[in-house]
């Protein structure tokens, strides 16, 4: 069982989950742009390749899958997910099953507005969102909603562009200095992070870990402590499912006054993904399993409660004598 990992970057922890996991049964594969990746060292076997943006990427991507006999593959970065959805047949004729929902649901998760709309087509509690000013400020005259509001890309990441905002001055500046922007009410609530995995063959929701979030740092949860709630889960599963999604991915969630608010959803592993896997909540062993053509069976919640995750920093050292660095 051969798994390949599309640009590593510094996500360390999951390529040594994959290679526990696998053991020797198989091996990891890592690639990046760059040999400063400090997640590529972890694996098996590593690949230098080009920018997801080169006209040759998917090319080099799918002779990799040839040449190491991959099973299945997956990437922790965003501008790479809609790639693999979109070219889920060209990876299936060579042998490869990319781990990731389908085209359509993955670029509607990258469109704030679009996850919006049909969150609300659901009847899932989520918060108010504009897709422009001139919406926005007819929507304050009439009451319907208040400073302070976010102003954010309609597709982005990383938490990036993203600015809490008290007026229409502000409004007004951030447009001039951005295109494609949306208003999303300001969700001031506690907020929580769900892991959750749908089985690539049955469809169900066969793994859910929830954490509240107690610090952030850079888009990413920093620090974070394990949560339950059956209402919770019961909502979760019930919306992926009913959407159709496939394989891990990740959930932003606001309680504001009991009620549970889905703001956003990412299709990958998530950067606080390291919490779960430390509470036995194991996505690799599922993923290998759906890869062998077995179900998972559902075990929902099957985690401590009350456990804390405090990230911190570390570094990797690599004699580097003989080799062009690639940053």
């Amino acid at each position: 069982m051969n798994i390949l990992i599309l640009s590593a970057g510094t996500r360390d922890k999951v390529v040594q989950y994959f290679k526990k996991e696998v053991g020797a049964k198989g091996k990891v594969v890592a690639t990046d742009c760059s040999n400063l990746a400090p997640a590529v060292y972890d694996a098996d076997k590593f690949y230098l390749v080009p920018r997801i943006t080169a006209p040759e990427y998917l090319d080099v991507i799918l002779d990799i899958c040839k040449k190491e006999h991959i099973d299945g593959v997956f990437s922790l970065i965003d501008p790479e997910l809609s790639l693999l959805a979109k070219e889920r047949e060209r990876f299936l004729a060579v042998g490869t099953t990319p781990i990731i929902s389908d085209y359509d649901l993955v670029e509607t998760c990258f469109d704030k507005y679009r996850m919006y709309q049909l969150l609300r087509k659901m009847q899932i509690p989520t918060g108010r969102c504009y897709p422009d000013k001139e919406t926005f400020y007819r929507a304050v005259e009439q009451g319907e909603i208040s400073y302070p509001v976010f102003v954010k890309p309609v597709k982005g990441s990383a938490s990036l562009h993203i600015n809490k905002v008290e007026s229409p001055k502000e409004i007004e500046v951030l447009y001039d200095l951005h295109d494609d922007l949306m208003i999303q009410e300001y969700m001031d609530g506690q907020e929580y992070g769900a892991d959750v995995y749908i089985d690539m063959i049955s469809g169900k929701c066969v793994s859910l870990f929830v954490k509240k979030k107690i610090k952030m740092r850079a888009g990413e949860t920093d620090k974070s402590v394990s949560y339950k709630d059956e209402k919770l889960f019961g909502l979760i599963r019930d919306f992926v499912e009913a959407c159709g999604f496939r394989g891990m991915i990740d959930i932003d969630i606001f309680e504001i006054e009991g009620t549970y608010y889905i703001s956003e959803v990412n299709p990958r592993f998530g950067g606080g993904y390291p919490h779960a896997y430390a509470c036995g909540v194991n996505m690799p062993a599922a993923i290998l399993r759906n890869l062998e053509g077995q179900e998972n069976e559902p075990a929902i919640g099957d985690y401590a409660e009350h456990v804390c995750m405090m990230k911190y920093n570390e570094i990797a050292v690599r004699d580097m004598s003989g080799e062009e660095i690639v940053p």
